[in-house]
């Protein structure tokens, strides 16, 4: 299912990038304000979105018709369970929402070890195999599936990778800020109607352009600073009901 996230993952770009002021087109203004900011725009609609029940209600019956032999006998809910399962995963882009930002962290404390001159390139496949194991407990087979499984180093995009975490911190922000703006936004993903909250994003984020700096428009439309608490939150709700397990309370003390 790696390519249907991916596929919401980039329209949720393309949807901010068609929505910037056209009036400030080719000037600053007319820019997204960050790359934090961009990638929220994707991780909500491939998370907040794409993994959710609502969204699948209306969708899933479609995407039977298009893969009949694949999902023809799948129901709706073990569909929905097969694409929030958590797992170690090798490759990033199919990690599941609980484990992705662990993958973060492998590259960014890889990229500063080697800003910093702390590592040497060539012995990256052996530092990135040994981190995944620390993180998550798992061994890439091949570089393809570890340390080359990426195209930012490749084209130098050093320090992109925690704009991701931040999008994701983001996302959790704006999805829960227009729940409460638009009380029926559960009901109309549900009727496959993304009108509603794609026309709030346009509103609240993406018509500003540059206008404001990312702090200044998260606290604009949000009513508070930056926090991972609506994050963790939601997490704990969505996978402390799928894995039954409590989702309040100070969790036991080891014996």
């Amino acid at each position: 299912p790696s390519c249907l996230f991916s596929c919401i993952h980039e329209g949720g770009h393309g949807l901010y990038e068609q929505g910037l002021p056209a009036k400030q087109y080719g000037t600053p203004l007319g820019e997204a304000i960050s790359l934090g900011i961009h990638e929220s725009q994707s991780r909500l609609w491939e998370n907040c979105v794409g993994r959710s029940r609502a969204f699948w209600q209306y969708f899933y019956p479609k995407l039977q018709e298009v893969f009949p032999t694949q999902l023809g006998q799948v129901s709706g809910e073990d569909f929905y369970l097969a694409i929030n399962r958590v797992a170690p995963s090798f490759i990033r882009v199919e990690a599941d929402e609980l484990t992705y930002n662990l993958h973060i962290m492998v590259r960014f404390e890889i990229e500063l070890d080697i800003i910093e001159g702390r590592v040497h390139v060539d012995d990256l496949p052996e530092i990135w195999n040994a981190k995944i194991q620390d993180y998550l407990g798992i061994v890439p087979p091949s570089d393809a599936e570890g340390v080359l499984q990426d195209v930012h180093w490749s084209f130098g995009a050093f320090g992109y990778f925690p704009t991701y975490t931040l999008g994701n911190l983001y996302a959790a922000m704006l999805f829960r800020q227009a729940h409460q703006d638009l009380p029926d936004l559960d009901q109309a993903i549900s009727q496959g109607n993304l009108l509603p909250l794609k026309g709030w994003l346009n509103d609240k984020v993406h018509r500003w352009g540059r206008q404001y700096t990312p702090a200044d428009l998260i606290t604009r439309v949000t009513g508070q600073a930056l926090t991972p608490e609506p994050f963790i939150q939601d997490l704990k709700q969505k996978f402390g009901t799928l894995y039954q397990f409590p989702t309040t309370g100070t969790p036991p003390s080891p014996q």
